[in-house]
């Protein structure tokens, strides 16, 4: 395996270079991750549909586990159990968003350069005006269900569960279960436990406390991940295994209009409705999934019932609850209702991403409302909680418990409305016949084509080099 351990040691000296003024090393945490055995043992594979351009280029890399949607391009890379979905990249001919007269001169793709993604999920298109036709992650190693989503990298480091959105990052350093939206960083190392939504319009910021954090998700010396939320992943690791080392899984029946991905576990008495999509690496168990809802990937719905157009948005884990109409629960959020203590979330609320909600007596939070942070019980909800109208008329600066918030309510608000609206109609919520078509729509006839590294010799661990055109 001396090809696939000179393949790890350039991508740590690579992303070292990059945080050199940090002083943080990242072969700490690669060696005491990568296990090379199954490195060798998983296949990869790459989906193809009548609806999403093709091509595929794999290069001096191992991509075991991983799985590959739309135009993607990897060159020197470990790309281990990640789901890197290019459906929603732009198309020849769509408009840059900051010169909507300037037309894209060829279809926009994910080009993964010199880095590490471990069980990570890459989505979206860049949101980096000076790469529009390319969504580019470059001399990076992103940790354990971490989210990469409409954000080009480069230089970086992602700790475990952590999430960055819609925006660009240099040689920045995330801590674990950290949340981050604000357009452009640069050399900035962003503590554990940090939710942060920034424009020009208004800041929303939350941290976590180390002890609360450090129970739910916390990290070895060895950067590797511990804690609650990890445990509870961990425990069903099982149940995926057994599915991708399927070659043609059957996915649970559904309507005509939704998808299920032959990738996703679903048990128990699980129930799907009308312009639903679930995702490969869902787990569902004894779900009821209403119209127009979706599971996104590495999502968790057990015991549930989502009564209709709801978002779970990439790591999103909603376990005995009962969800209203319309309910957005973020990346990564944990809401842990228990069996004789379930939770209740009202119609039109939003759970802001990577919130904790972990409730041991029954708890109901009241439609239109907005949720973030830590909370067990009432008291909490009182402090991290707010009605959206409150918030939309709010302008100026505003702190509740260990949030703060300064600038508009109301563009706060409207973004992430207008966000979830444009979720589900990609999702294909709002399908009727032929309009409005999605992903629920589009992703259901998807073939599956697999690969494999060399399993001996000099190259035992690396995959061919393969390009795939239409």
């Amino acid at each position: 395996m001396k090809n696939l351990k000179q393949l790890n040691d350039r991508i740590i000296s690579r992303v070292n270079v990059n945080l050199k003024e940090f002083d943080f090393d990242t072969g700490n945490f690669v060696e005491n991750t990568l296990d090379y055995k199954k490195m060798l043992k998983f296949f990869a594979f790459y989906g193809i549909t009548a609806h999403h351009p093709i091509h595929f280029h794999f290069m001096e890399s191992n991509i075991a586990g991983s799985y590959f949607l739309g135009k993607c391009y990897v060159k020197r890379s470990a790309v281990y159990k990640t789901d890197v979905r290019g459906d929603e990249l732009k198309r020849k001919g769509d408009s840059i968003q900051c010169a909507k007269d300037i037309p894209l001169q060829e279809d926009e793709f994910i080009s993964i350069k010199d880095s590490l993604l471990y069980k990570t999920l890459v989505h979206n298109y860049s949101h980096n005006p000076e790469s529009p036709e390319e969504f580019s992650i470059r001399n990076t190693v992103s940790a354990h269900y971490a989210n990469i989503h409409g954000t080009t990298i480069e230089g970086s480091f992602l700790g475990p569960f952590a999430t960055v959105d819609l925006m660009a990052l240099h040689s920045c350093i995330v801590g674990e279960f950290s949340y981050i939206q604000a357009e452009e960083l640069f050399h900035q190392r962003i503590d554990p436990g940090t939710v942060w939504i920034k424009n020009e319009d208004f800041n929303f910021q939350y941290t976590f406390k180390k002890e609360v954090l450090d129970n739910y998700v916390g990290i070895t010396d060895s950067h590797q991940p511990r804690g609650m939320i990890y445990d509870f992943v961990q425990q069903r690791e099982g149940d995926y295994e057994k599915i991708f080392e399927t070659v043609n899984p059957k996915p649970l029946k559904a309507p005509a209009n939704s998808a299920v991905s032959r990738f996703a576990v679903t048990k128990g008495d699980t129930q799907i409705g009308e312009n639903v999509l679930v995702a490969q690496r869902a787990f569902l168990e004894n779900a009821e999934m209403g119209g127009g809802s979706n599971a996104q990937e590495n999502s968790y719905i057990i015991n549930s019932k989502l009564a209709g157009l709801n978002v779970t948005a990439h790591g999103g884990k909603i376990i005995n609850a009962d969800m209203g109409l319309k309910v957005f629960v973020g990346f990564n959020a944990f809401l842990n209702g228990k069996e004789d203590a379930r939770l209740v979330v009202g119609n039109n609320c939003i759970v802001m991403p990577h919130t904790i909600i972990d409730n041991d007596i029954p708890l109901e939070i009241e439609e239109n409302h907005v949720v973030w942070g830590f909370i067990r019980n009432k008291k909490d909800l009182e402090k991290n909680s707010i009605h959206v109208d409150k918030l939309a008329e709010h302008q100026g600066k505003l702190k509740l418990g260990r949030m703060t918030f300064n600038g508009s309510g109301r563009k706060f608000f409207d973004a992430f409305t207008g966000r979830i609206e444009h979720i589900l109609e990609a999702n294909g919520a709002y399908c009727d016949d032929s309009s409005n078509r999605g992903h629920a729509q589009d992703d259901q006839k998807i073939a599956f084509n697999l690969i494999q590294p060399y399993r001996t010799g000099k190259k035992k661990g690396i995959y061919p080099e393969i390009q795939i055109n239409p």
